[in-house]
């Protein structure tokens, strides 16, 4: 069963042994403690007996935002509440319609006509094939999903300005 309606849920190919909760905060600049008390909720009411798949970020390793605190906080929840669990800590995803990924937001930015913000710091863009083939080889405990370091000037010039397929 998916929990969710967004791009990673549309990702996901469903196995019947697996609840895969994909229903978290989708915008990781949000500070609205009502988006991250609804997801905290949404996860308790699940199937405590059920292979929980719970999609974190690797921003939980050492980002000091709201957003990566919260992460941390619903990993410990996972941890403490799904005795049968899965962690699956993303980093960028390259496919997909939200608004508020970083490559759609650089696309937005640029389709603007707007100078885009290029911090030097390092991202994990992943593919859906990536995404999938990790999925269909999850077997419990926790996994990062590194597939490729990039800054995000190099991002911005291969997923913006390239414009290739990102699927």
């Amino acid at each position: 069963m998916i929990i969710g309606h967004g791009d990673i849920a549309g990702a996901i190919l469903d196995r019947l042994d697996r609840l895969y909760f994909a229903s978290g905060v989708s915008n990781s600049v949000s500070a609205t403690e009502p988006e991250y008390a609804r997801e905290r909720r949404l996860l308790l009411d699940q199937d405590r007996s059920a292979h929980l798949v719970y999609f974190s970020s690797l921003c939980v390793y050492g980002a000091t935002t709201r957003y990566a605190q919260h992460k941390r906080e619903m990993e410990n929840l996972v941890e403490r509440a799904f005795p049968a669990h899965t962690l699956i800590r993303i980093g960028n995803i390259t496919w997909g319609t939200n608004p508020h990924t970083l490559i759609n937001h650089l696309r937005a930015v640029h389709q603007r006509g707007e100078q885009p913000d290029l911090r030097p710091v390092y991202r994990y863009p992943i593919h859906l094939d990536e995404f999938r083939e990790c999925l269909r080889l999850e077997c419990g405990g926790e996994i990062d999903l590194i597939a490729r370091r990039m800054t995000v000037a190099e991002i911005y010039q291969e997923y913006v300005l390239n414009v290739r397929e990102s699927a």
